[in-house]
């Protein structure tokens, strides 16, 4: 199974997307849509599960989401300090015990297993600023484990 994952598009959809992400069995979006229209766009390629960022206020997306794909379970939540995890977080982590743990807000690619889990950041993939380098990723999952595959934009 192929897992298109992407945040920050904060309103913005990169036009090398849908060749990046051609052939993705689902997406996982991060956090800080911008106006639903991104996902709308990202729904054309594959099925989409979304979470609000902290600059998604009015959008009808949940904080956090759990689903499974591919046998393994994801818990998507925008903002994770991997080092010191809110109350929520902790909470969502001990009750769904995921897999995997997408997220965003850093704009900065992030992927290490942490006990038993991966910790994934995609990175940005809002308009070019500040000198930023511009990333998603997908990640490759099957039998032998979640292979992981970065691409700049």
């Amino acid at each position: 199974m192929k897992i298109g994952v992407i945040s920050d598009t904060h309103n913005y959809f990169d036009p090398k997307i849908p060749g990046l992400f051609a052939g993705v069995d689902h997406i996982l979006h991060g956090g800080d849509i911008g106006l639903p229209w991104v996902i709308l766009e990202l729904e054309s390629i594959a099925p989409v599960t979304a979470v609000l960022g902290n600059n998604d206020a009015g959008l009808e997306f949940k904080e956090t989401e759990v689903v499974e794909l591919g046998g393994r379970k994801f818990l998507v939540h925008h903002i994770v300090d991997v080092n010191h995890p809110s109350d929520v977080l902790k909470r969502q982590l001990s009750r769904h015990n995921p897999d995997v743990v997408i997220f965003g807000h850093s704009h900065k690619p992030f992927n290490r297993m942490i006990g038993e889990t991966l910790y994934f950041n995609p990175g940005y993939a809002g308009k070019p600023r500040f000198s930023l380098e511009r990333t998603v990723a997908i990640l490759h999952c099957d039998e032998s484990g979640i292979r992981t595959e970065y691409h700049l934009l």
